[in-house]
Protein backbone atom coordinates (compact mmCIF):
# COMPACT_ATOMS: atom_id res chain seq x y z
CA UNK A 1 0.00 0.00 0.00
CA UNK A 2 1.57 3.30 -1.07
CA UNK A 3 1.41 5.94 1.61
CA UNK A 4 2.24 9.59 1.63
CA UNK A 5 4.95 10.28 4.20
CA UNK A 6 2.72 12.50 6.33
CA UNK A 7 -0.30 10.20 6.28
CA UNK A 8 -0.99 7.96 9.25
CA UNK A 9 -1.31 4.30 8.22
CA UNK A 10 -4.55 2.50 8.86
CA UNK A 11 -4.96 0.15 11.78
CA UNK A 12 -5.00 -2.68 9.26
CA UNK A 13 -1.58 -1.62 7.98
CA UNK A 14 -0.19 -1.37 11.51
CA UNK A 15 -1.47 -4.86 12.24
CA UNK A 16 0.21 -6.16 9.09
CA UNK A 17 3.45 -4.49 10.13
CA UNK A 18 3.24 -6.09 13.55
CA UNK A 19 2.70 -9.50 11.98
CA UNK A 20 5.65 -8.98 9.66
CA UNK A 21 7.86 -8.02 12.61
CA UNK A 22 6.75 -11.12 14.50
CA UNK A 23 7.46 -13.29 11.47
CA UNK A 24 10.93 -11.86 10.88
CA UNK A 25 11.76 -11.87 14.59
CA UNK A 26 11.82 -15.68 14.52
CA UNK A 27 14.85 -15.43 12.22
CA UNK A 28 16.95 -13.25 14.54
CA UNK A 29 20.14 -14.98 15.72
CA UNK A 30 21.19 -13.26 19.00
CA UNK A 31 24.57 -14.97 19.24
CA UNK A 32 28.00 -14.87 17.63
CA UNK A 33 28.20 -16.67 14.31
CA UNK A 34 31.53 -15.47 12.89
CA UNK A 35 35.07 -16.61 13.67
CA UNK A 36 36.29 -13.03 14.19
CA UNK A 37 33.76 -12.55 17.01
CA UNK A 38 35.34 -15.24 19.20
CA UNK A 39 38.52 -13.32 20.07
CA UNK A 40 38.44 -9.95 21.91
CA UNK A 41 41.00 -8.61 19.43
CA UNK A 42 38.67 -9.41 16.51
CA UNK A 43 41.24 -11.14 14.29
CA UNK A 44 39.88 -11.50 10.79
CA UNK A 45 37.64 -8.46 11.02
CA UNK A 46 38.59 -6.18 8.13
CA UNK A 47 35.45 -4.25 7.14
CA UNK A 48 32.81 -2.55 9.30
CA UNK A 49 29.78 -0.89 7.72
CA UNK A 50 27.54 1.93 8.85
CA UNK A 51 24.19 3.18 7.54
CA UNK A 52 22.21 6.35 7.98
CA UNK A 53 19.26 8.26 6.50
CA UNK A 54 19.34 12.08 6.51
CA UNK A 55 16.40 14.26 5.59
CA UNK A 56 16.00 17.24 3.32
CA UNK A 57 14.93 20.08 5.62
CA UNK A 58 11.28 20.95 5.41
CA UNK A 59 10.42 17.83 3.42
CA UNK A 60 9.16 14.78 5.29
CA UNK A 61 9.44 12.50 2.28
CA UNK A 62 12.79 13.31 0.64
CA UNK A 63 15.94 11.90 2.17
CA UNK A 64 19.39 10.56 1.47
CA UNK A 65 20.23 6.97 2.38
CA UNK A 66 23.92 6.28 2.89
CA UNK A 67 26.10 3.20 3.34
CA UNK A 68 29.79 3.39 4.18
CA UNK A 69 32.36 0.65 4.71
CA UNK A 70 35.40 1.31 6.86
CA UNK A 71 38.58 -0.68 7.18
CA UNK A 72 39.15 -2.21 10.59
CA UNK A 73 40.95 -1.41 12.84
CA UNK A 74 42.11 1.69 10.92
CA UNK A 75 38.54 3.04 10.54
CA UNK A 76 39.25 4.55 7.14
CA UNK A 77 36.43 4.80 4.59
CA UNK A 78 37.02 2.36 1.71
CA UNK A 79 33.54 2.56 0.14
CA UNK A 80 30.57 4.87 0.22
CA UNK A 81 27.27 5.05 -1.58
CA UNK A 82 24.61 7.70 -1.08
CA UNK A 83 21.29 7.86 -2.86
CA UNK A 84 18.37 10.30 -2.77
CA UNK A 85 15.12 8.54 -1.95
CA UNK A 86 11.46 9.41 -1.55
CA UNK A 87 9.86 7.83 1.48
CA UNK A 88 6.34 6.45 1.18
CA UNK A 89 5.64 5.20 4.69
CA UNK A 90 5.23 7.67 7.56
CA UNK A 91 7.19 7.52 10.78
CA UNK A 92 5.28 5.59 13.42
CA UNK A 93 6.81 4.75 16.78
CA UNK A 94 8.11 1.19 16.76
CA UNK A 95 7.90 0.83 12.96
CA UNK A 96 10.87 2.86 11.71
CA UNK A 97 12.14 -0.08 9.64
CA UNK A 98 9.13 0.03 7.30
CA UNK A 99 10.04 3.62 6.50
CA UNK A 100 13.78 3.26 5.96
CA UNK A 101 15.07 -0.30 5.75
CA UNK A 102 14.03 -0.96 2.11
CA UNK A 103 16.43 1.77 0.97
CA UNK A 104 19.25 0.48 3.19
CA UNK A 105 18.76 -3.06 1.89
CA UNK A 106 18.99 -1.68 -1.65
CA UNK A 107 22.33 -0.04 -0.82
CA UNK A 108 23.69 -3.31 0.52
CA UNK A 109 22.50 -5.11 -2.61
CA UNK A 110 24.17 -2.49 -4.82
CA UNK A 111 27.43 -2.99 -2.97
CA UNK A 112 27.16 -6.76 -3.41
CA UNK A 113 26.70 -6.28 -7.14
CA UNK A 114 29.36 -3.59 -7.64
CA UNK A 115 32.13 -4.47 -5.18
CA UNK A 116 31.47 -7.80 -3.46
CA UNK A 117 34.99 -7.79 -2.06
CA UNK A 118 34.09 -4.73 0.03
CA UNK A 119 31.00 -6.19 1.68
CA UNK A 120 31.02 -5.33 5.40
CA UNK A 121 31.39 -8.16 7.88
CA UNK A 122 29.15 -6.31 10.33
CA UNK A 123 26.82 -3.29 10.15
CA UNK A 124 26.38 -0.63 12.84
CA UNK A 125 22.91 0.89 12.71
CA UNK A 126 21.72 4.21 14.17
CA UNK A 127 18.80 2.76 16.11
CA UNK A 128 17.74 -0.13 18.30
CA UNK A 129 17.89 -3.90 17.91
CA UNK A 130 16.13 -6.13 20.44
CA UNK A 131 15.76 -3.06 22.67
CA UNK A 132 12.35 -2.36 21.18
CA UNK A 133 8.63 -2.54 22.00
CA UNK A 134 8.31 -5.90 20.28
CA UNK A 135 11.95 -6.96 20.48
CA UNK A 136 12.55 -6.25 16.79
CA UNK A 137 13.99 -2.82 16.05
CA UNK A 138 15.52 -1.46 12.87
CA UNK A 139 18.90 -3.17 13.48
CA UNK A 140 17.19 -6.56 13.73
CA UNK A 141 15.08 -5.87 10.66
CA UNK A 142 18.07 -4.85 8.53
CA UNK A 143 20.15 -7.74 9.82
CA UNK A 144 17.54 -10.37 8.98
CA UNK A 145 16.87 -8.99 5.49
CA UNK A 146 20.58 -8.71 4.59
CA UNK A 147 21.74 -11.70 6.69
CA UNK A 148 24.62 -9.57 7.97
CA UNK A 149 25.66 -9.27 11.62
CA UNK A 150 24.07 -6.03 12.86
CA UNK A 151 24.43 -3.90 15.99
CA UNK A 152 21.88 -1.34 17.17
CA UNK A 153 23.49 1.84 18.53
CA UNK A 154 21.02 4.41 19.91
CA UNK A 155 21.80 7.80 21.41
CA UNK A 156 18.75 7.90 23.68
CA UNK A 157 17.15 5.30 25.89
CA UNK A 158 14.03 3.66 24.53
CA UNK A 159 11.80 3.37 27.58
CA UNK A 160 10.21 -0.04 27.18
CA UNK A 161 9.70 -3.02 29.49
CA UNK A 162 9.92 -0.78 32.55
CA UNK A 163 13.17 0.93 31.54
CA UNK A 164 13.06 4.58 32.53
CA UNK A 165 15.35 7.53 32.13
CA UNK A 166 14.80 8.30 35.81
CA UNK A 167 17.03 9.42 38.67
CA UNK A 168 18.37 5.90 39.21
CA UNK A 169 19.32 5.65 35.56
CA UNK A 170 21.07 9.02 35.73
CA UNK A 171 22.98 7.88 38.83
CA UNK A 172 24.22 4.85 36.93
CA UNK A 173 25.38 7.09 34.11
CA UNK A 174 27.42 9.15 36.56
CA UNK A 175 29.20 5.97 37.67
CA UNK A 176 30.49 5.40 34.11
CA UNK A 177 33.97 6.82 34.54
CA UNK A 178 36.03 5.68 31.54
CA UNK A 179 35.48 4.79 27.91
CA UNK A 180 34.29 1.21 27.75
CA UNK A 181 32.41 1.29 31.07
CA UNK A 182 28.92 -0.18 30.87
CA UNK A 183 25.83 -1.16 32.81
CA UNK A 184 23.05 -3.54 31.73
CA UNK A 185 19.58 -2.43 30.68
CA UNK A 186 17.29 -4.94 32.36
CA UNK A 187 13.55 -4.55 31.98
CA UNK A 188 10.70 -5.70 34.19
CA UNK A 189 10.73 -9.01 32.34
CA UNK A 190 14.16 -9.74 33.81
CA UNK A 191 15.70 -9.77 30.32
CA UNK A 192 18.81 -7.73 29.58
CA UNK A 193 17.76 -5.80 26.49
CA UNK A 194 21.01 -3.95 25.94
CA UNK A 195 23.90 -2.12 27.55
CA UNK A 196 24.57 1.52 28.32
CA UNK A 197 28.10 2.26 27.10
CA UNK A 198 30.39 5.19 27.83
CA UNK A 199 31.95 5.22 24.40
CA UNK A 200 34.69 7.76 25.03
CA UNK A 201 36.56 9.00 28.10
CA UNK A 202 35.24 12.54 27.59
CA UNK A 203 31.67 11.66 26.65
CA UNK A 204 29.01 12.72 29.13
CA UNK A 205 26.17 10.73 27.56
CA UNK A 206 26.15 6.96 27.06
CA UNK A 207 25.20 5.04 23.96
CA UNK A 208 22.57 2.31 24.17
CA UNK A 209 23.82 -0.81 22.41
CA UNK A 210 21.61 -3.77 21.59
CA UNK A 211 21.81 -6.93 19.52
CA UNK A 212 20.55 -6.72 15.95
CA UNK A 213 21.42 -10.05 14.33
CA UNK A 214 24.17 -12.69 14.35
CA UNK A 215 26.14 -11.15 17.21
CA UNK A 216 26.13 -11.39 21.01
CA UNK A 217 25.57 -8.39 23.25
CA UNK A 218 29.07 -8.66 24.73
CA UNK A 219 30.70 -8.57 21.31
CA UNK A 220 28.35 -5.84 20.08
CA UNK A 221 29.35 -3.59 22.97
CA UNK A 222 33.07 -4.27 22.59
CA UNK A 223 32.97 -3.66 18.84
CA UNK A 224 31.02 -0.43 19.25
CA UNK A 225 33.59 0.86 21.73
CA UNK A 226 36.48 -0.10 19.44
CA UNK A 227 34.86 1.87 16.61
CA UNK A 228 34.55 5.12 18.60
CA UNK A 229 37.02 7.89 17.90
CA UNK A 230 34.38 10.25 19.24
CA UNK A 231 31.12 9.58 21.05
CA UNK A 232 29.43 8.12 17.96
CA UNK A 233 30.91 5.02 16.31
CA UNK A 234 32.86 6.02 13.22
CA UNK A 235 30.85 3.95 10.71
CA UNK A 236 27.58 5.64 11.74
CA UNK A 237 29.27 9.02 12.05
CA UNK A 238 30.73 8.80 8.55
CA UNK A 239 27.44 7.65 7.05
CA UNK A 240 25.74 10.65 8.63
CA UNK A 241 28.39 13.11 7.44
CA UNK A 242 28.35 11.81 3.90
CA UNK A 243 24.58 11.64 3.56
CA UNK A 244 24.34 15.29 4.58
CA UNK A 245 27.13 16.26 2.25
CA UNK A 246 25.39 14.42 -0.59
CA UNK A 247 22.20 16.40 0.06
CA UNK A 248 24.23 19.61 0.03
CA UNK A 249 25.96 18.74 -3.23
CA UNK A 250 22.76 17.53 -4.88
CA UNK A 251 20.37 20.28 -3.81
CA UNK A 252 22.76 23.12 -3.13
CA UNK A 253 22.96 25.35 -0.08
CA UNK A 254 19.64 26.29 1.47
CA UNK A 255 19.11 29.98 1.50
CA UNK A 256 16.04 30.78 -0.56
CA UNK A 257 13.25 32.74 1.14
CA UNK A 258 11.11 29.63 1.10
CA UNK A 259 13.70 27.71 3.03
CA UNK A 260 14.38 30.43 5.53
CA UNK A 261 16.60 29.20 8.30
CA UNK A 262 16.51 25.53 7.31
CA UNK A 263 19.79 23.66 7.39
CA UNK A 264 20.92 20.46 5.73
CA UNK A 265 20.50 18.12 8.63
CA UNK A 266 18.05 15.56 9.91
CA UNK A 267 14.60 16.78 10.79
CA UNK A 268 14.32 18.17 14.28
CA UNK A 269 13.20 15.49 16.70
CA UNK A 270 11.35 15.59 19.97
CA UNK A 271 13.55 16.30 22.95
CA UNK A 272 11.46 14.13 25.24
CA UNK A 273 11.40 10.36 25.00
CA UNK A 274 7.92 8.89 25.36
CA UNK A 275 7.59 5.84 27.55
CA UNK A 276 6.55 2.78 25.66
CA UNK A 277 5.75 4.38 22.29
CA UNK A 278 2.06 4.66 21.58
CA UNK A 279 2.38 4.10 17.86
CA UNK A 280 1.29 7.64 17.08
CA UNK A 281 3.18 9.54 14.40
CA UNK A 282 5.84 11.84 15.83
CA UNK A 283 5.70 14.52 13.19
CA UNK A 284 7.48 14.90 9.85
CA UNK A 285 10.95 13.72 9.02
CA UNK A 286 12.73 11.06 11.00
CA UNK A 287 12.25 11.17 14.73
CA UNK A 288 14.35 8.87 16.87
CA UNK A 289 13.95 5.12 16.41
CA UNK A 290 11.68 5.41 19.40
CA UNK A 291 14.06 7.84 21.04
CA UNK A 292 17.16 6.11 19.80
CA UNK A 293 18.23 9.23 17.90
CA UNK A 294 18.87 12.85 18.70
CA UNK A 295 20.59 15.86 17.19
CA UNK A 296 23.63 14.82 15.24
CA UNK A 297 25.85 17.66 16.41
CA UNK A 298 27.68 15.19 18.62
CA UNK A 299 28.55 13.18 15.50
CA UNK A 300 31.09 15.78 14.51
CA UNK A 301 33.10 16.77 17.58
CA UNK A 302 36.31 18.44 16.37
CA UNK A 303 38.07 16.87 19.34
CA UNK A 304 37.07 13.64 21.09
CA UNK A 305 34.36 14.63 23.53
CA UNK A 306 35.89 18.06 24.14
CA UNK A 307 32.92 20.15 23.03
CA UNK A 308 30.14 17.67 23.73
CA UNK A 309 28.50 19.77 26.44
CA UNK A 310 28.79 22.91 24.34
CA UNK A 311 27.23 21.22 21.33
CA UNK A 312 24.36 19.93 23.43
CA UNK A 313 23.47 23.58 24.03
CA UNK A 314 23.58 24.51 20.35
CA UNK A 315 20.52 24.70 18.19
CA UNK A 316 19.77 21.75 15.96
CA UNK A 317 19.70 24.31 13.17
CA UNK A 318 23.49 24.56 12.99
CA UNK A 319 25.01 23.00 9.92
CA UNK A 320 27.48 20.14 9.86
CA UNK A 321 30.82 20.86 11.47
CA UNK A 322 33.90 20.04 9.45
CA UNK A 323 36.34 18.00 11.47
CA UNK A 324 39.46 19.59 9.96
CA UNK A 325 41.70 16.67 9.10
CA UNK A 326 38.97 14.17 10.03
CA UNK A 327 36.47 15.54 7.56
CA UNK A 328 36.49 13.34 4.41
CA UNK A 329 36.53 14.72 0.89
CA UNK A 330 32.92 14.87 -0.30
CA UNK A 331 33.34 13.01 -3.58
CA UNK A 332 32.08 9.44 -3.52
CA UNK A 333 34.77 6.89 -4.15
CA UNK A 334 35.60 3.22 -3.94
CA UNK A 335 39.03 2.19 -2.70
CA UNK A 336 40.65 -1.13 -2.16
CA UNK A 337 40.69 -2.19 1.47
CA UNK A 338 44.08 -1.93 3.18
Amino acid sequence: MALEAAERPSEETLLLWEREQARLKTRVVPRDTEAWQRDPAFPGLRRVGGVDVSFVPGDSSRACASLVVLSYPELQVVYEDSHMVRLKAPYVSGFLAFREVPFLVELVQRLQEKEPGLMPQVLLVDGNGVLHQRGFGVACHLGVLTDLPCVGVAKKLLQVDGLENNSLHKEKIVLLQSGGDTFPLMGNSGTVLGMALKSHDHSTKPLYVSVGHRISLEVAVRLTHHCCRFRIPEPIRQADIRSREYIRRTLGNPGSPAQGQERHQKEQRPKACPKGGSGAPAGPGRPPEDCGRDSSTDLKDPQPGFQEQQKDQQSEGTGPHKDSDLWPPPAARVQSPP
